[in-house]
């Protein structure tokens, strides 16, 4: 009952609706001819997907979550995009690829466990020479962060905030009219509050402090 009850409130497909800004973020990089790329942090790859299509090239995601990978590996295979999009099981601590493997590396709220001075320093070996690094972060410490990009010899291409309440309207407000519809409906399942636990307390946390839940993306070049 619990996979029925996480399709149900089906919170992927609210995640889809940010694909617009992937999209943006993506277009505003000069045409790659079948580029590669990695995607960390990919999940079960709703950005992946989304880059393979828009970019024709490879794409290799990696996440420490296997049950993500795998979801990711079928959708690829449903849409006819196996020989393109490939996934590995490893940390973002441990990217054992060879120097200048990737013309660009896309990170979409990945950067917490490394933070955003320790990604830019150790992943640039991965790029290849004017390769491009592309981060969905929160807006922290916005001033200080530009300044670090050409300390690890970046150039800022663009950069552009997503609306202050974009998280609220299109993802966490209409996850939390699906998660009351689901409870109501099955009032006498046991397993309801656990599975949608997990929901509860992010649509908690950004009750608490939207302000925290502000992003932003950075479009970077390798000089």
């Amino acid at each position: 009952m619990s996979k029925e009850i996480e399709i149900e409130i089906y919170a992927e497909q609210l995640r889809k609706t940010f694909l617009k800004y992937t999209r943006k973020a993506f277009e505003i990089l000069p045409k790659i001819n079948n580029p590669r790329i990695l995607d960390i942090g990919c999940g079960s790859g709703i950005p992946t997907l989304e880059l393979a299509r828009l970019s024709n090239g490879e794409i290799i995601g990696i996440d420490i979550d296997q049950s993500a990978l795998d979801e990711l590996k079928e959708k690829a295979r449903k849409l006819g995009l196996s020989s393109r999009v490939k996934t590995i099981n490893c940390s973002l601590f441990e990217l054992d690829f060879e120097s200048e493997s990737f013309d660009i590396i896309w990170a979409e709220g990945a950067l917490a466990p490394i933070g955003f001075e320790r990604a830019l320093k150790e992943w640039r070996r991965l790029l290849k020479i004017k390769g491009f690094i592309v981060v969905h972060d929160d807006v922290q410490n916005k001033e200080r962060k530009l300044r670090i990009i050409p300390k690890y010899g970046y150039v800022l291409i663009n950069h552009f905030h997503l609306p202050d309440d974009v998280w609220w309207t299109e993802y966490y407000e209409p996850l939390e009219k699906r998660i009351h519809e689901v409870r109501n409906k099955h009032k006498d399942d046991q397993k309801v509050p656990e599975v949608v636990k997990s929901y509860q307390n992010e649509i908690d946390a950004y009750k608490k402090n939207p302000k925290a839940f502000r992003s932003i993306f950075y479009i970077m070049q390798l000089r």
